[in-house]
């Protein structure tokens, strides 16, 4: 796994200790969501170089985790 910007991103938010409900709203970097976004686009016209398809796994399993925080995240903001 590569450290890519989205990961320091979001390393630098959660080192910061927020609070259950801005990890709940954490949405990453228009940058970070740009980024993604373009990959995914090379990804359908076939044209990924390997560095990027690892890139974009690397963001993909990022975001998975997130959520499960998130949910987790929730649940200690609503008791």
């Amino acid at each position: 796994m590569q450290v890519t910007p989205v990961y320091l991103e979001v390393v630098d938010f959660i080192a910061a200790g927020p609070t259950p409900d801005r990890i709940a709203s954490f949405r990453p970097s228009d940058a970070a969501r740009e980024r993604v976004m373009e990959l995914l686009q090379r990804q359908k016209a076939g044209s990924l170089q390997p560095q990027e398809e690892a890139e974009l796994d690397d963001y993909l399993q990022l975001e998975h985790l997130m959520r499960l925080i998130k949910a987790r995240a929730r649940r200690y903001a609503s008791a």
